[in-house]
């Protein structure tokens, strides 16, 4: 059941236009007077209500100063027989899927508002700046207006007259209480793309519906001045200014009609170029790192992208390179089941649609295959693929064109990369999630709010080291993260990190990751080998001066609630949980926890989920992980730490490392060996019956001893004892 936050106690941060503001109370005020006009008017003479008409026919030739030669001259009536019959220009819609199901905008209908995971009723006549949330998010997505395109939405599917009414109601009501530049200007630009979106069903799609002249001149005058404002209010950088200037373009666009549209035109096309080729890393990821972000950036620059090739707007050659990077990276991050994770800020959810969208502009077969999940198109080139600007590194078993189908098909992603631009980095360096055969089997949290109020500080929370799969040193984050004059704030240097290595044979992956933190002297490095497509390697190598408490997190989905268990035998610690066998080998030294946590698929919504904590105090340490999923039936898995030994000298984890492990599946049995090094030491080490001179092997043999697999370098010697030697042996 998802664990929806109360707003049952105040908030200590500050909220926006609470009831004791400035702004409110001038709001209020306004209002007020406003009602009053409203209430004196019924009861006025004759004579003093033909003042107030003239009045308002005074009002009507001002907003119709908004448009160019001939439309000023024009009727409110005439212009909006003209939006209604022309046909010049082409656009589109985009509906949010959450926020505009039908039950979702039935709700409207009733003033009952489901934002942010809370329902709240709104009386009529609702303040627009009185939020009834401790979360200042729920009153910016109200401002945001998505339910304006689902209601359009339904009266477009329905014809249903009550659709328009509400919308007519809403919109009008805002327009004659609100401020143009409320309540930020990422809201103005998504409030602006939206109403747009909405007349795209109300106006465009219907000629015959009764809308009040009056109403639609009120509607078009306050797009005008909100792009105005926006205009001369735009967001410095990142996805809020990208979402901004979407909204300018949009409109100019959508009304040629208006006064300045051609400037506002020229100015947006040229600024979002320069914005794209700023906000998109040289491989594609959106410079803020987060998943979900990428995809909300990615949706608006193709939005332009396809109102430009609609409308004969030219676009450099080489931002449409950068969009297909950015494309490329959409393709490969979403996970077998058409999710993408919730990596740093954001939330789960499928942009399957923006790689449809990039296929009909690019005719990239490889985004018509992901789109369809594997039914359409041309997989991509390559099996698992890095993008080192961003810090991602996806690791796959296949795109379903081998005996497999495409959703159970193995997938990691894997985090070595910096914090991003902004403020949405999660303290999750060399974190990953796992997922396999259509489930996410260790995950990533996300981010469930931006609200740090009420006595547990879950934005903190999600944000810390803690809530990520990595090595936690004395409980401690990666960089200084401390409350600074109203909210948390990262306070110190972010940490530094490398990859060290990167390798994709065959039928295997490898990657080899360190991170330094200034917050303690210990070092982590995580190498992560893939034996496609069966399992995973992940080894944590810890190494400082001092004593610390290491605690190795893997934070398994809410499917595992429940259905978690632990058993130690001599050769190895194994924990069961749906779909996934977890093996290390058997340590004294070591504790494990299977602990409560939370992960959070949308925002403000949080669902229960267990967290399994490898304990360990010491200065070295290391950690020695099989990850195996499977589908129905569970495999048998033990794990052993065999010593390295180079000359007479037992190596170091840090130096090399050698594993076997025993793998029972499917009714066959294999001795797997694992073993990994400094490629930098070109050395001779033992290990087995094993002599290596390379830094990555993998063999496996059957019970009988008769090797069927061998990963090696291809240059590297190996000896097998009683079998001679191998050079440049299959990789």
């Amino acid at each position: 059941m998802a664990v929806t936050r109360s707003a049952g106690f105040l908030t200590t941060r500050k909220r926006l236009c609470s009831s004791g503001s400035s702004l409110h109370r001038a709001l209020k005020t306004t209002r007020g007077m406003e009602l009053m006009n409203i209430t004196l008017t019924s009861t006025m003479p004759r004579e003093r209500r033909a003042v107030i008409s003239e009045s308002e026919r005074c009002d009507s030739k001002r907003k119709l100063n908004i448009f160019r030669r001939p439309y000023c001259d024009w009727t409110p009536d005439a212009i909006l027989t003209h939006y209604k019959s022309r046909t010049g220009i082409r656009y589109f819609p985009v509906l949010d899927r959450e926020q505009t199901t039908r039950s979702v905008i039935d709700n409207i209908l009733f003033n009952r508002f489901e934002l942010t995971g809370e329902s709240h009723q709104l009386p009529p006549d609702f303040d627009w700046t009185v939020n009834p949330s401790q979360d200042l998010e729920w009153l910016i997505m109200l401002h945001k207006f998505y339910y304006a395109v689902g209601l359009g939405a339904a009266y477009h599917e329905t014809g249903d007259q009550r659709y328009v009414e509400k919308w007519i109601e809403l919109t009008s009501s805002w327009i004659d209480t609100v401020p143009i530049g409320f309540p930020s200007g990422d809201a103005v630009g998504r409030r602006i793309q939206n109403w747009i979106f909405a007349h795209y069903y109300f106006v465009t799609l219907d000629e015959t519906s009764r809308l009040p002249a009056d109403f639609y001149l009120s509607f078009l005058d306050s797009i005008y001045h909100q792009v105005n404002h926006l205009r001369g209010h735009l967001t410095p950088a990142r996805n809020h200014r990208t979402i901004e200037l979407y909204a300018i373009f949009l409109a100019a666009v959508v009304f040629p009609e208006l006064q300045g549209a051609d400037a506002w035109l020229a100015f947006a096309r040229e600024e979002l170029v320069k914005n794209i080729h700023t906000d998109l890393l040289a491989d594609g990821v959106h410079c803020e790192l987060s998943t979900d972000y990428h995809h909300v950036v990615l949706k608006n620059i193709l939005g332009v992208r396809r109102l430009a090739l609609l409308n004969d707007i030219a676009i450099p050659e080489e931002t449409d390179v950068l969009i297909r990077k950015g494309l490329e990276f959409a393709a490969y991050v979403h996970k077998p089941d058409g999710l993408i994770p919730s990596l740093s800020d954001g939330d789960t959810g499928s942009a399957l649609d923006l790689l449809a969208d990039g296929y009909d502009l690019y005719q990239d077969e490889a985004l018509l295959y992901v789109a369809s999940r594997g039914q359409r198109g041309t997989p991509p080139a390559c099996r698992s693929k890095g993008f080192p600007d961003g810090g991602y590194y996806i690791l796959r078993s296949g795109w379903g064109n081998g005996p497999e189908p495409f959703e159970d098909e193995r997938y990691l992603v894997f985090d070595c990369g910096p914090l991003g631009r902004g403020n949405h980095g999660h303290l999750d360096l060399l974190s990953f999630e796992m997922a396999a055969y259509g489930q996410s089997l260790v995950v990533d949290p996300g981010r469930y709010v931006y609200d740090e109020s009420g006595g547990t500080n879950w934005r903190v929370l999600f944000r810390g080291t803690g809530y990520h799969n990595t090595v936690q040193v004395d409980k401690k984050n990666q960089t200084r993260y401390a409350l600074g004059k109203n909210s948390f704030k990262i306070q110190g240097p972010e940490p530094d990190r490398e990859l060290k290595e990167q390798i994709t044979g065959a039928n295997y992956d490898y990657l080899r990751g360190v991170a330094r933190s200034d917050e303690y002297d210990a070092v982590h490095e995580r190498r992560i080998f893939f034996f496609a497509p069966e399992y995973w390697i992940v080894s944590d190598i810890m190494r400082a001066e001092e004593t610390h408490d290491y605690d190795l997190l893997f934070h398994l989905s809410g499917l595992a609630s429940g259905n978690v268990s632990v058993t130690r035998s001599e050769k190895a610690l194994v924990v069961d949980s749906p779909h996934l066998v977890m093996a290390q080998p058997t340590d004294p030294e070591v504790r494990v926890f299977v602990e409560d946590g939370f992960v959070s698929h949308t925002y403000g919504v949080k669902h229960p989920a267990p967290v399994l904590r490898f304990a360990r105090r010491a200065a070295d340490a290391s950690f020695h992980t099989v990850l195996y999923p499977f589908k129905a039936t569970r495999p048998q898995i033990t794990v052993e730490a065999m010593p390295v030994w180079h000359g007479a000298r037992q190596c170091l984890p840090s130096e090399a490392l050698a594993l076997s492990v025993a793998v029972t599946r499917d009714g066959q049995r294999f001795q797997d060996y694992y073993f990994s090094a400094d490629p930098k030491q070109r050395r001779d080490y033992r290990f087995g019956p094993f002599t290596y001179n390379g830094s990555l092997l993998f063999i496996r043999d059957t019970p009988a001893g008769r090797t069927v697999d061998i990963r090696t370098e291809p240059t590297a010697e190996l000896t097998i004892r009683g079998a001679g030697a191998l050079v440049g042996s299959k990789t």
